[in-house]
């Protein structure tokens, strides 16, 4: 039963049977067969079918809610067993917003101090995949925005506040300026993260809010892109105080507070709401407890 609701997870995620059974590992066949087979033991049709998939039945998306609670329980049973033969150990998956990503080595450094046999791998991120991804399996936690948009069933641990500067090369406008304010904005010829990121969703409404509309000549959602093209000297971009630190600019790019008002977003480790945790969960919630908040006031 656990291997089928896995599967029934994948292919709700997936969209796409053929999709889902390469990423499960086996056989089309093999997994429509497992399909049929859990809708024969519980007395529904789970998946709406023609010629191909085209979505979940009504008592198909319930069931999707009770797949996850029971294969996440199943997890955190195994990882939990683990935890008590061997100690420790195993594989953390991280996603991140692209502004926070500089900041994770405060989180996995003192960690893996403590734990060594346990390993990461990070990815970049927008919030609303984060959260999406925690919900579908995909990752183990996630670093994201806390307080500006919902994030739905989740447990979160606070870990800086995002403040915002003009990050602009030496001889360009307002670059010798102790700050600058949210309407001065209008003036720059700005490059910024993608619409589909919130940190720019976030940026759009402080400006908004100071009568500013903007369109940028430049989007990634790369901040590495980003500072390459500030290094120009031909765009500028705003970003949050504690990247532009992260990022050790040379003397000839200089970050200038953005003020009137000086605006702050909470971002957070956030990992799906359940009791108990894995072992791995529940160590990196406390590991991020443990963290000192940067500039939380």
């Amino acid at each position: 039963m656990i291997d089928k609701l896995e599967f029934f997870i994948t292919l709700a995620r997936e969209g796409h049977f053929g999709r889902a059974a390469e990423e499960s590992g086996i056989s089309q066949p093999s997994l429509s067969a497992a399909i049929r087979q859990l809708e024969d033991q519980l007395g529904v049709v789970l998946v709406v079918r023609g010629s191909r998939y085209q979505g979940l039945t009504p008592e198909g998306q319930r069931v999707l809610e009770w797949a996850k609670r029971i294969v996440g329980d199943a997890r955190t049973m195994r990882e939990e067993m683990r935890a008590a033969k061997t100690g420790l150990s195993g594989h953390i998956r991280l996603a991140a917003i692209p502004t926070a990503l500089a900041m994770i080595p405060r989180l996995t450094e003192p960690f893996q101090a403590k734990h060594p046999d346990v390993t990461f791998s990070v990815v970049s991120r927008n919030s609303l995949q984060v959260l999406s991804q925690l919900d579908n399996f995909e990752i183990d936690a996630g670093i994201t925005y806390l307080d500006n948009e919902p994030l739905g069933r989740v447990t979160s641990v606070p870990l800086y506040a995002e403040r915002y500067t003009l990050v602009t090369a030496e001889g360009t406008p307002y670059a010798d300026h102790d700050s600058v304010t949210w309407h001065e904005m209008a003036h720059v010829r700005l490059c910024l993260l993608t619409p589909d990121m919130q940190n720019r969703r976030i940026i759009n409404q402080h400006l908004a809010d100071a009568g500013v509309t903007i369109a940028p000549t430049l989007e990634s959602n790369s901040m590495v892109v980003l500072l390459s093209h500030v290094g120009t000297g031909q765009w500028a971009s705003i970003m949050p105080r504690n990247v532009a630190k992260s990022f050790g600019f040379a003397k000839q790019i200089k970050t200038i507070p953005i003020v009137e008002p000086e605006a702050s977003h909470i971002v957070g480790l956030v990992a799906t709401h359940r009791e108990p945790f894995t072992p791995l969960v529940s160590a990196l919630l406390h590991q991020a407890r443990s963290l000192k908040p940067v500039d939380l006031v």
